[in-house]
């Protein structure tokens, strides 16, 4: 059995290339059918995808890396000679150790974010209900949550871990002399948007305000907070009443575009817009970021603001690798094991072929009224010869080299005393 992973991220490709390959988990299930056609039904596979990453693990009796790169960049509009030029390719231990990185944080924007875990099970989850995962893939991310359980509670990876939301807040801060008197326009309900909207609420801005698609779910968010809410219908002939906007959506395309922004800004007299862009695909087009009253950041412009501590947390990623190694060792061993799975069924038949003949030989002498000991007697000394019939066998037959393999095999298997 082979594994291996194929996947683009923050550090090798732009985010308009990331925005292509961008799956939601309500997407996951038919993508999965779509991939597995692609390759073959028997493959596993499963689609890790959020803001920062898009990844395709894969299992199956041969490795099929061209193949997997050629129908994600199918899927993404894209060549695959430019896909592959920004995308990754990991096999079997190599795989699983990304996995445990991935899952554990340390491969993140945001080094030890808790996030990307999370996100990883609603993905797996979603490959477990579309039939995609099987018992190889299983076992690599159970694996993989349990390393990265272990990790989050023996070393102090996530300790001072910034967020996109909190890099948010402190780039807002940097703007506005004071965060009291703005009010903040967050776009989207999901628990990206929660969290921003909980540091900024912490520094209890003189608005919030929820705008999205589903009012109801809307509502629910804007309540814990005391915000209001809003219909995205609404963002055009609104925008010019926010300082700050923070965005993030499942929208494929732009949610708002400069010629909003630039009535906003009119209307604002050019009072200056604080915005943050989170979604990948975008929810803001990039032209806006060059009007000169306006400071747009994406995830790629945060990552600056989010690496500080990076180097007080060295001493825990080391730690963290060594955990991560311990599973990848334990993992290639279930990997191995599972090879002689097959050989070790074929033993246990043919062991129970050869009890099953002795057992009812040794029946019929007893109702034939044979003594017991006699019974008993023919009946180890059929087991035995039966067992050392293929030994002896190849002890008397073949060349010198192969009686003298024989030899050697024999001894470690029968010959070895008992410690």
């Amino acid at each position: 059995m082979a594994v291996w992973a194929l996947g683009i991220n923050h550090t090798t490709a732009p985010l308009d290339l990331r925005g292509r390959f961008a799956f939601s988990v309500d997407q996951i299930g038919s993508t999965l059918h779509g991939l597995r056609d692609a390759l073959s039904l028997k493959h596993e596979a499963a689609i890790i995808s959020t803001c920062n990453r898009t990844e395709i693990y894969c299992a199956g009796e041969q490795l099929q890396i061209v193949p997997t790169l050629e129908w994600l960049a199918h899927s993404g509009g894209v060549s695959p000679s430019l896909l592959g030029s920004h995308a990754y390719t990991l096999e079997d231990g190599h795989a699983a150790r990304h996995a445990f990185r991935v899952a554990s944080g340390l491969d993140s924007m945001v080094l030890g974010e808790p996030q990307i875990l999370g996100q990883m099970k609603d993905a797996i989850r979603a490959a477990e209900e579309a039939g995609a995962l099987g018992t190889t893939l299983n076992q690599l991310f159970q694996r993989s949550f349990a390393v990265a359980k272990e990790v989050r509670t023996s070393t102090e990876i996530g300790a001072h871990s910034i967020s996109m939301a909190a890099a948010s807040v402190r780039l807002a801060g940097q703007l506005f002399e004071d965060l009291g008197s703005i009010k903040v326009l967050f776009v989207g309900a999901g628990e990206m948007i929660e969290l921003a909207a909980t540091h900024f609420a912490a520094k209890n801005p003189k608005g919030m305000a929820i705008a999205n698609r589903s009012l109801g779910r809307g509502e629910k968010l804007a309540s814990r907070f005391g915000a209001e809410v809003m219909r995205l219908a609404e963002l055009p002939e609104r925008l010019h009443e926010f300082d700050a906007v923070v965005s993030c959506t499942a929208s494929t395309l732009p949610l708002i575009g400069l010629g909003a922004v630039e009535r906003a800004l009119k209307l604002r007299r050019h009072r200056p817009m604080f915005m943050v862009d989170l979604a990948v695909p975008r929810d803001i087009e990039p032209e806006v970021k060059k009007l000169q009253d306006v400071y747009l950041y994406t995830v790629d412009d945060l990552a600056a603001v989010v690496q500080t501590a990076q180097a007080n947390r060295q001493a825990a990623v080391a730690q963290a690798e060594v955990i991560i190694d311990a599973g990848v060792q334990s993992f290639m061993h279930w990997m191995d094991q599972r090879g002689t799975v097959p050989l070790i069924q074929q033993l246990n038949a043919q062991a129970d072929e050869w009890r099953a003949v002795e057992i009812a030989r040794a029946r019929k002498l007893l109702a034939k009224g044979e003594d017991l000991d006699a019974v008993l007697e023919a009946l180890s000394r059929g087991l035995t010869q039966k067992m050392l019939h293929g030994a002896l066998a190849e002890l008397h037959a073949g060349d010198a080299s192969a009686r003298e393999r024989a030899s050697a095999a024999i001894q470690h298997f029968f010959l070895r005393k008992e410690r």
